[in-house]
Order: structure tokens, then C-alpha cells, then sequence
């Protein structure tokens, strides 16, 4: 037992490092040649076709069951993988990885107060407490009257991920048990590529890419460079052991593992595109982890109480 608990630690660890890396592979792309949306839809779209052939195999011609959760994985395709992920690296383009991640991650504090206001769920004291932590965390982030003021366009972007990864975990939460993990997260790529692809075709959305080189890491490479670490690395790796995390580890745990994603995002960024928050703000998000951790903890309490699951748990740890 303590063998495959130390097993799924490594992987959730392991997942956790590799969601971190989106932000610093998709940078060198967004301040090039390529739009958000068009960032989103390669990242998404190429994990969707490779996750398609393990997606298969779970399923395992049980096509009532995709059928069953149809609205489901289209609701998580929407919220959980479009908004979520073309939000944030549009975050990117204006602030340091970072804090981009920091706003993002607020989204768990949303969802405290969704179950309150839409299922009566009213929030225990810890559960305050941490998301109150996080919010004088977001302020110090912000650092509205420092040198490191940030760009209001960037934040409104960062809050706009932070609402999709809300969506994220109520939708994941209340996942059919019937339906693998990979499915769902093979389906809603699938679909959060499809919407994306649409609406940039459409007009509604910038769509725009090019083949040049692109500064990485301090050198001038490929645009399949970053492509492939976003598609490959960032997504297929980062979910397929972060699914493989949970079923060691439980959802519950591995998604609070995923909260050291932040931290590898931070140093990330800084060994290879060379930027750090300010003090201030690095701060903050200590604030904004230690109370998203505090809302985790209150969970895990509640789950060790508790013989049903709340609605808040993730299907699928880590960042969309």
C-alpha cells in the first residue's frame, strides 16, 4: 500500500511539472506570429487525436455511456479546455506566467462560493479562511500601487481562466463513474479544439499562425519546438499521469498535489524565459496557495466524514 502511494505521488508530482510547463511554451509562440486561440487549438487538438487511441480502449465500445455523458464532456470541452486555456494564454501574452497561473488557480475559490449560492452548500470556517487567505493573496499579487503594476487586460484575462477552471471542477466533479477519465478528457479536447476552431473560422475568434522561428530558452528554434512541448508535454504526459495520479492516490489527494503546479510554473518560467514576480507579489502567491490549500484540506476533512464524495471533487487533477 505505501508502495503505491509513493507510485502515485510521483506521478501526481510528475503531472503537476508538466502542466506547469504550458505557459512557458506557449509565450514564445503568443508574443510571435500566433494567436491565443490558435495556441489553444494545437495544444488541444493534437493531445485529443493521441489520448483518442487510450480514450478507446477504456471505453471499450461502450458508446451508450459517451452517449449518456454527451452534454457533460460538451459542457467541459466549453468551460474546462476552450475558456479555461484560451483565457489564460491570452493571460500569457500581458503578465509573467506566474501570476497568470496565480489568477487562474482563484477559480477554486469560485467554486466555494458556486456550491454555496447554487446547492446550499454553505462553506465551513477553514473553508473561509482559505478563501479569504486567497484573496488578500490576489491583492498583493496585483500589486496595484508597486513597480510591478500589472496589466488590467492580463488580469481580467488571468479572472477569465480563473472561471473556466471552476468549470472544470464542478463539471469534473460530477462525472460519471461509468465514464474513464481519459475519455473525458480526450472528449472535451476534442471539442474545446472543434468550438475554437469554429469560431475562429468564423470571424469571432483571432485565428493566426506562422512557421517562423521563435525565441526559446535563449535560443532561435522551430515553432514545432513549442508546439510539440505544449501538445505532447504540457497535455498527453501531463494528463495521462495525472489521470493515472488519481486512481492511486484518489482524486481528492492528487488534486491537491497538483497545487505544487504553481511553484514549478514560477521557476519554469524563471530558469528558461528569465522572469520572476516581484517580492510582492511572490507573496501573494504564497497567500493565494496557502489558502486554496486550506479550501483542500477543509475537503479532505469533510471527504474522511463523509460516505458520499462532495460535488467539488476533480475527476482529473491538475491545469486545463
Amino acid at each position: 500500500m505505501r508502495e503505491r502511494s509513493g507510485v502515485g505521488l510521483g506521478l501526481a508530482l510528475l503531472s503537476a511539472l508538466t502542466f506547469a510547463t504550458s505557459g512557458t511554451f506557449a509565450r514564445p509562440l503568443i508574443t510571435g506570429e500566433w494567436s491565443a486561440v490558435a495556441v489553444v487549438i494545437a495544444r488541444v487538438g493534437i493531445a485529443a487525436l493521441v489520448l483518442a487511441v487510450p480514450a478507446l480502449l477504456a471505453l471499450r465500445g461502450r458508446w451508450p455511456v459517451l452517449r449518456r455523458n454527451a452534454l457533460t464532456v460538451t459542457l467541459f470541452g466549453l468551460l474546462g479546455v476552450a475558456m479555461a486555456q484560451a483565457c489564460f494564454f491570452n493571460a500569457v501574452r500581458y503578465l509573467p506566467v506566474g501570476v497568470a497561473l496565480l489568477l487562474e488557480y482563484l477559480g477554486i475559490v469560485l467554486v466555494v462560493g458556486w456550491m454555496w449560492l447554487v446547492h446550499g452548500q454553505r462553506p465551513r470556517r477553514l473553508t473561509v479562511a482559505g478563501s479569504l487567505t486567497a484573496l488578500v493573496g490576489l491583492v498583493f499579487v496585483l500589486d496595484l500601487t508597486g513597480a510591478g503594476r500589472l496589466d488590467p487586460v492580463g488580469v481580467l484575462w488571468g479572472l477569465g481562466a480563473g472561471v473556466g477552471l471552476a468549470g472544470y471542477f464542478v463539471i469534473a466533479g460530477r462525472l460519471d463513474d461509468d465514464l474513464p477519465s481519459v475519455v473525458m478528457a480526450s472528449g472535451g479536447m476534442a471539442v474545446g479544439a472543434l468550438v475554437l476552431l469554429l469560431l475562429g473560422a468564423l470571424g469571432a475568434l483571432p485565428l493566426a499562425a506562422g512557421t517562423a522561428d521563435v525565441g526559446f530558452a535563449g535560443h532561435r528554434v522551430s515553432w514545432l519546438v513549442p508546439i510539440a512541448g505544449l501538445s505532447l508535454i504540457a497535455a498527453v504526459v501531463a494528463y495521462l499521469t495525472g489521470v493515472a495520479g488519481t486512481r492511486l492516490l484518489g482524486a481528492r489527494l492528487s488534486s491537491f498535489v497538483g497545487l505544487t503546479e504553481v511553484m514549478f510554473a514560477v521557476l519554469i518560467a524563471w530558469l528558461v524565459l528569465d522572469e520572476l514576480p516581484t517580492v510582492v507579489q511572490l507573496a501573494g502567491g504564497a497567500l493565494i496557495v496557502g489558502g486554496v490549500a486550506l479550501v483542500r484540506v477543509d475537503e479532505l476533512r469533510s471527504a474522511a466524514g463523509a460516505v458520499t464524495p462532495t460535488p467539488v471533487e476533480p475527476a482529473l487533477s491538475g491545469d486545463r
